[in-house]
């Protein structure tokens, strides 16, 4: 796992046949660190490989360790809700979280006090407006964005309320469709600079938690499992081809490192 070895490799290190080699890695059992439940604060993410196949996992940003993780299909609160269960039922005590903003989650962790990572928020923003937004509204509302983490939240709360009295009327434009085809029929003309102004009013409350708790030490972002999933990502490319069964072994014995 930890090199870049092959079946034929191993075979000839070990003087046995390559039948063997794959028996005895079937048979190996993922080793992970047992590790003494706390109070602690979570980064919660899922990292996906192409469609259908992911890994959730709860990770420690203080102890640098991963505490949870699970093979899932699609990111659920479902999925959340179950490793906060299964964590508590082992002694931890979750004292906050850092999630990336996948709608009804927060909801999950409703007794904690949670943050919603701002590289994330950026990211929505962007994906909205694109990098270089043609309209003037957009491109304050993105240079806006890309000052949340050099801000507070009474600042920020601020400035997105004077852009948005500013360019009230403009978001309120409105345009007819084809008449011809449904009469009196109209949508609004900026779709997606309101989508981008509504994640931002609606994520608010979760953007500057860090801020309100700091003394639990809570990150503004979850880049803690970014870095974390690219070398897991590039592990995993050395077995390109594995199966599911062995893939998912070598992920619990890379995570629980």
């Amino acid at each position: 796992m930890w090199g870049r070895q092959t079946l034929s490799q191993l075979s000839e290190r070990e003087d046995r046949s390559i039948r063997w080699v794959k028996t005895r890695i079937d048979q190996a059992h993922a080793c992970s660190e047992s590790l003494v439940p706390q109070a602690i604060v979570l980064a919660c993410d899922v990292t996906f490989w192409g469609r259908g196949y992911g890994v959730l996992v709860f990770r420690s940003p203080v102890l640098k360790k991963n505490i949870w993780w699970k093979e899932v299909d699609e990111e659920t609160p479902a999925a959340y809700a179950e490793g906060l269960r299964e964590l508590q039922k082992r002694g931890w005590k979750i004292i906050g979280v850092v999630l990336d903003g996948k709608a009804g989650v927060a909801r999950v962790f409703e007794d904690v006090p949670v943050q919603i990572c701002q590289f994330h928020q950026v990211k929505t923003v962007t994906k909205y407006l694109t990098r270089r937004p043609k309209t003037e509204a957009g491109q304050e509302l993105r240079m806006l964005s890309l000052q949340l983490a050099k801000t507070d939240e009474s600042t920020f709360s601020g400035l997105l309320k004077n852009w948005h009295e500013r360019w009230e009327k403009f978001l309120s434009e409105r345009t007819i469709t084809d008449a011809s085809c449904e009469p009196n029929r109209w949508i609004y003309t900026h779709r997606k600079l309101r989508a981008a102004y509504r994640s931002l009013v609606t994520k608010l409350p979760f953007l500057f938690t860090y801020q309100r708790y700091a003394e639990f030490k809570i990150p503004n972002t979850t880049n803690c499992l970014d870095g974390m999933f690219s070398q897991l990502k590039n592990r995993l490319n050395v077995h390109r081809g594995a199966r599911q069964k062995f893939r998912y072994k070598l992920i619990t014995e890379i995570l629980g490192k």
